[in-house]
């Protein structure tokens, strides 16, 4: 947890954001979202609450001061009122204050279940905003393996480690963060691979021969690099563990040489592409797909079961009944 929020933040949420770190294994990235969205929410709350001057910008108000006496006085309704501020004053989109509900009913949940500082959850009824269902976008086989032939033709002096760095994210459904973390001894000699994930979370993985070919081919170049950071599996051209910033600037450049750039393409997006292949061609059962890419609930796994145009007009085509025919 990064120190300007523990200074930032009123004892009370301290416990909560610790808790959430190092009891619920909780990442920092999340940890801090966490803090903003309470942050937002109490500086609304002094407002009402007119602990503040109405003319005192948003941004500008410090919450420092706020304690359990004043928590205690929180009704579903104040809740309510500022979903509604989400809504008109600050333009949230749904998946947005849905994130921001999510955080409130963990801070009271804690505040109730955990500590028992409250002694009734006020905002247990409060429901979580509907959230547009949207598939999620993806390559398609014939853009993904043009995709790795681009990175084969003009990978140029990174062309090993690059085509390793995509052939990774399409068949594994690795996250950015998880890439840059890898350790050259998370590749293991059973032909597994360790994935340390959200929350310092590891889980084994097993990879095809398509990526032991290619990370066999980069190791081979790999001294060619002069790490510094000896146990980092990729290296960037300064010798450095390859961060987040140059992989996905690699992954642009390629997505422009396919001619698949401005289409919305990311490299999130390709775990998304690795996600769905898997499913739509290899039948892979849903409850192994959330295992291999580390969700903690079946649910997220689940917007990976859209059928393709194809899938839907073979499906209709074997039901048995679609032979017959009325002369």
């Amino acid at each position: 947890m990064k120190k300007e929020i523990l200074e930032k933040s009123p004892q009370v949420m301290k416990e909560f954001l610790g808790y959430m770190q190092t009891v619920k294994g909780k990442s920092p990235k999340t940890v801090e979202e966490y803090y903003m969205d309470l942050r937002t929410f109490f500086r609304y709350m002094k407002i009402k609450w007119k602990l503040v001057n109405q003319d005192t910008p948003m941004e500008e108000i410090n919450i420092l001061d706020i304690d359990i006496n004043q928590i205690k006085t929180v009704k579903l309704l104040d809740v309510f009122e500022y979903m509604n501020y989400l809504i008109s004053e600050r333009e949230n989109i749904a998946s947005t204050r849905s994130r921001k509900v999510s955080s409130l009913r963990s801070f009271f949940k804690f505040l109730t279940n955990k500590t028992q500082q409250l002694d009734v959850n006020p905002i247990e009824e409060l429901e979580t905003p509907k959230k547009k269902k949207s598939l999620p976008k993806f390559l398609t086989l014939e853009q993904s393996k043009m995709l790795l032939n681009i990175v084969n033709q003009y990978g140029r002096n990174n062309r090993e480690r690059d085509y390793c760095i995509i052939t990774l994210f399409l068949n594994c459904g690795m996250r950015l963060s998880e890439l840059v973390g890898m350790n050259i001894n998370d590749i293991r000699q059973d032909g597994t691979l360790k994935i340390t994930g959200k929350g310092d979370k590891e889980r084994i993985i097993y990879i095809n021969d398509a990526c032991k070919a290619a990370v066999n081919r980069y190791l081979d170049v790999r001294h060619n690099y002069r790490a510094k950071d000896k146990n980092a599996m990729f290296i960037s051209r300064n010798n450095n563990r390859i961060s987040p910033k140059t992989v996905q600037f690699l992954l642009n450049k390629y997505l422009t040489l396919s001619g698949l750039q401005g289409q919305g393409f990311s490299v999130h997006k390709l775990r998304h592409t690795a996600a769905t292949l898997m499913y739509q061609y290899g039948e892979v059962d849903i409850r192994i797909l959330k295992d291999i890419l580390g969700h903690e609930n079946l649910g997220t796994t689940e917007i990976y079961t859209h059928l393709s145009d194809k899938q839907m007009q073979d499906a209709v085509k074997s039901n048995p009944l679609s032979s017959i025919k009325i002369d």
